[in-house]
């Protein structure tokens, strides 16, 4: 004779026998894992990752959600965007069985002609950005890989069988969902995501070796052409111009350097270079796609594409905000100063505020004997550092001559850096009336100097056609202005080699920029403009119209 608990237990134990039939038999339909164990012969890969979705715990967690009564249901790429959140629910997952082949049949159909991997990583179908698979047959970007994913679909829909996961770069064989595993796919990981280790990023000044692209075409890594997306050739010409300073170039390669920072600026900055650098690209150039949407969010829409802008301006801008996203404390250093940030001594002299209110209001101040007005002159002395000097050119001529053409003029560089001697008087007008003095008190390494072409007025923008002569090697500084003396065990570097030239084409508020750029490796000139490259002469740099520099410093 049983007891009422026995029964009831009994009966409980009934219920849950029949609960595990009915979950074995939802599992049960071509279950992957399944067919894994049955088969000893193929190797299986056990990930806990944010990319499986179609397995037997999605299914597990619908019977607990019929069982709490919710009728909401998940599909199977949401759950991989959940779980691309860095695994928050992984304490309560099991471990997940994917089947990995080495022998996928449909490899020989991946296409390497169509993969660009330049652009934003979004589902072509959702916008989303969240667990994105390329198809390495057609390129365009899917969602998920589950039965019910965008990229699933595709595959049954287009007969594209191979994807890769664009964050963890495993590659897997749809609708089938095995993970293959083939050495022969390794150049595709390194278009995806370029990888420098610290024995290629020292060997690079010194590699004189051209890669070919898959079109058959040759280009040199470092030197290969940025597309312009719609009036961005700003954005390249200055792009090219950082691509030459050494420190600034080494730091991005390594992704490890700023792998905590959790600026997009910066890793889409690092990873614009990485591209530019590497040396097995399918072609032979790169788009700065995802660098500019990184721009835009970052400047508030402030250099965007489609609308002109300054490279000046946008050198400033973008110098100052890598600086100030990758500085570790609010006073800190960066890669950005120690390469650029040198000091300027200011000495402001202007007429005390009292005395010009008191003149304003009519009372004019008078000596002791009732004679002419007394001027006081404040003069400040400060220390500001700065990352580019600028520089003003004469003003051009306004006559013509006798052939009834306007003269171009021609001033050398060193008359216009008498502007930091010390000496010299600059009149300013903003924020108040003051003469200004500068001297150089600490030099950089890289030194930027930008000509201003540029004056604006209520009714129109001029650009002045000045020629600046200016030397290519040997720019000796300490014949020209004043310079601190070195400390003792220091010597004084003050000779610079230009490496980066950025000119002006067409009037002002149109035309475009090209930039002039040096190749240590083999110390020649190229001349860059998109996706033009073209070698070129040092004294053809001398002439051009000059309007940002980047010099170097000697170390010797």
């Amino acid at each position: 004779m049983t007891t009422k608990r026995e029964a009831e237990n009994s009966e409980l134990d009934e219920e849950t026998d029949s609960k595990k039939q009915k979950i074995v038999e939802q599992s049960s339909p071509s279950s992957p894992p399944q067919l894994a164990f049955d088969n000893a012969l193929l190797p299986l890969a056990s990930y806990d990752d944010d990319d499986e979705d179609e397995d037997g715990d999605k299914r597990d967690q619908n019977v607990v959600r019929g069982r709490l009564g919710s009728s909401e249901n998940k599909s199977d790429s949401e759950e991989d965007d959940s779980e691309d959140e860095g695994g928050k629910g992984s304490g309560g997952r099991k471990h997940r069985v994917v089947e990995v082949r080495r022998d996928c049949p449909y490899l020989d159909t991946v296409n390497r002609q169509v993969l660009d991997f330049d652009f934003e990583k979004f589902c072509s179908v959702s916008l989303t950005n969240l667990n994105v698979y390329a198809c390495l047959v057609c390129g365009k970007y899917y969602q998920g890989r589950g039965p019910k994913s965008h990229a699933y679909t595709h595959s049954l829909e287009a007969g594209h069988h191979v994807y890769i996961n664009l964050r963890t770069e495993k590659i897997y064989c749809l609708p089938d969902g095995y993970e293959v595993i083939d050495s022969s796919l390794d150049d595709i990981r390194y278009v995806l995501n370029p990888r420098f280790s610290l024995k290629q990023v020292e060997q690079l000044d010194n590699s004189t070796q051209w890669s070919r692209a898959l079109d058959g075409s040759d280009y040199l890594p470092g030197t290969v052409g940025l597309n312009n997306i719609k009036e961005t050739d700003f954005v390249n010409v200055t792009i090219q111009s950082l691509m030459r300073v050494i420190p600034l170039r080494n730091f991005f390669l390594i992704p490890e350097n700023y792998q905590h920072n959790k600026s997009p600026l910066v890793h889409r900055f690092g990873e614009l270079t990485r591209k530019i650098w590497h040396a097995r690209n399918f072609k032979g150039q790169v788009s700065p796609h995802e660098f500019l949407q990184a721009v835009m969010k970052s400047s508030k829409k402030r250099f965007r594409i489609g609308a002109q802008s300054d490279p000046v301006e946008f050198m400033s801008w973008l110098l100052n905000t890598l600086h100030a996203d990758l500085r570790t404390s609010k006073k800190g250093s960066s890669i950005i100063y120690q390469c650029f940030q040198g000091e300027l001594e200011v000495v402001k002299e202007m007429h005390s505020r009292a005395v010009t209110e008191n003149k304003e209001n009519g009372d004019a101040q008078t000596n002791g004997d009732g004679g002419s007005d007394t001027v006081n002159v404040i003069a400040e002395t400060s220390r500001m550092p700065f990352l580019m000097l600028g520089l003003d050119l004469p003003p051009p001529p306004l006559f013509q001559d006798i052939l009834e053409k306007n003269i171009i003029p021609q001033v050398p560089l060193f008359n216009i850096l008498k502007k930091f001697d010390g000496e010299t008087v600059t009149e300013v007008v903003r924020p108040r009336i003051a003469r200004m003095r500068y001297r150089v008190t600490k030099l950089p390494k890289y030194l930027i100097l930008h000509m201003r072409r540029f004056t604006k007025n209520n009714f129109f923008v001029e650009k002045n056609p000045t020629l600046v002569n200016f030397p290519v090697k040997n720019l000796e500084l300490k014949d020209y202005i004043p310079l601190p003396s070195p400390k003792d065990n220091e010597k004084l570097r003050s000779k610079y080699d230009l490496i980066a030239n950025i000119v002006h084409d067409g009037k002002p508020g149109e035309g475009s920029y090209r930039v002039f750029v040096q190749r240590k490796s083999e110390a020649l000139w190229f001349e860059m403009q998109d996706l033009h490259v073209t070698e070129t002469l040092s004294h053809v740099v001398a002439l051009s119209e000059a309007y940002m520099q980047i010099y170097e410093q000697q170390q010797q």
